[in-house]
C-alpha cells in the first residue's frame, strides 16, 4: 500500500492493463499446449501422411551432400516429336467415342471375384506411368497386391479406422450425406476384388547412388497419373471404386515395406463389376455448368 500509495492514477491503470494482458497470454499459452497434447494422442481427421514435402525438399541445404546436383541432367538431348494428326470429322468423331465412354464410368462398390489377366493390369499401370510430372521426375508407385491374405490385412487396417472416421471424424453432416451412396466403414470388395491397386506419392527421390532427388508438385502429378489409371480402367472394361483409405498410410506402408519417402495417396479395388452390381441413379453436370469460355 505504501507503494502503491506513492503511483499516479494514470501509471496504476497503466500497470493493471499490463498484468491482464499478461494473465490472459498466460491463459492462451497453458489452452494450446493442453489441445497440442490432445491433438498427439487423438489421430487427426486430416491425414497428416498426406502431407506435401515439395517445398521443404527443394530448399534443403546447400551443403546438404545427400541430394542430388541437378546440374547433372542439364545435357537432356531432345528428340523430334511427331504425333498423330486427324481430319476435323476424324477429331470430333474419336472426342465423341471417348466421352460417351467415359460417360459410363461409375465409382462401383460391388466387384466379382472373376480373374483378371495381370498383363492387362500391367498395361493400365503403363499407361498411367505415361502422365506428366514436375521436371519429369514421375513420382509415383503403384503397388500391385493380389495375394489374398495380404488383401485381408489390408482390409482390417481400413475398415479400422474408417469406423472411427465415421463414428467421430467426419461429423453428422458428411455421414448424412453419404446415405445416399450406401456407404459404411464396411469395405467387403477389398477381399473380392482380385487387385488392389495402392497409389503412393514419392516426396521425394532415392537414386541408386542413395542421392535425394526433388519431386516438385508430386502429389498433383500423381493425381493426373491416377485420372489416367481410371480412364484405362475403364477402356478395358473393368471397374474400381477411388478410395482415400485416411489415416490409414503409416500402418499400408509397414505393411507393404515402402519407404519413408512415399505415402499413400490413393486405393482401387480393380475387377470386373459383380454380376449383381448397382449403382446410384446420379446425374452429371451439364457442359454449361463445368465450363466457362472466355
Amino acid at each position: 500500500m505504501v507503494v502503491f500509495s506513492s503511483l499516479t492514477p494514470v501509471f496504476v491503470a497503466v500497470l493493471c492493463v499490463i498484468i491482464g494482458f499478461l494473465f490472459k497470454s498466460s491463459q492462451r499459452r497453458e489452452t494450446r499446449s493442453k489441445q497440442e497434447r490432445s491433438d498427439q494422442t487423438a489421430r487427426p481427421w486430416v491425414d497428416e501422411d498426406l502431407q506435401d514435402d515439395t517445398e521443404i525438399s527443394s530448399k534443403h541445404n546447400e551443403g546438404d551432400d545427400d541430394w542430388l546436383d541437378t546440374t547433372e541432367e542439364e545435357n537432356l538431348p531432345h528428340i523430334p516429336y511427331t504425333p498423330i494428326q486427324y481430319s476435323a470429322t476424324e477429331m470430333l468423331e474419336r472426342s465423341e467415342k471417348f466421352y460417351s465412354l467415359m460417360n459410363l464410368r461409375r465409382s462401383v462398390r460391388f466387384i466379382s471375384p472373376e480373374p483378371v489377366p495381370k498383363q492387362v493390369i500391367d498395361n493400365v499401370i503403363r499407361t498411367a506411368g505415361t502422365a506428366p510430372s514436375g521436371a519429369h521426375t514421375e513420382p509415383w508407385t503403384f503397388v500391385v497386391v493380389s495375394d489374398t491374405d495380404v488383401k485381408h490385412m489390408i482390409r482390417e487396417i481400413i475398415e479400422e479406422e474408417e469406423e472411427i472416421n465415421y463414428r467421430q471424424r467426419m461429423g453428422d453432416k458428411w455421414v448424412h450425406d453419404l446415405k445416399k451412396l450406401r456407404t459404411n466403414w464396411v469395405k467387403e470388395y477389398l477381399d473380392v476384388a482380385p487387385y488392389l491397386i495402392l497409389v503412393f506419392k514419392q516426396t521425394y527421390g532415392i537414386l541408386p547412388n542413395g542421392k535425394k532427388k526433388t519431386h516438385y508438385y508430386n502429389e498433383i502429378s500423381v493425381s493426373i497419373s491416377c485420372g489416367i489409371l481410371l480412364a484405362a480402367l475403364q477402356n478395358v472394361g473393368l471397374v474400381t471404386v477411388t478410395t482415400t483409405p485416411l489415416n490409414c498410410g503409416p500402418q499400408l506402408r509397414s505393411l507393404l515395406q515402402r519407404p519413408a519417402n512415399e505415402k499413400l495417396l490413393m486405393l482401387l479395388p480393380v475387377g470386373y463389376p459383380a454380376s449383381d452390381a448397382e449403382v446410384p441413379d446420379l446425374n452429371r453436370k451439364g457442359l454449361n455448368d463445368i465450363m466457362v469460355t472466355v
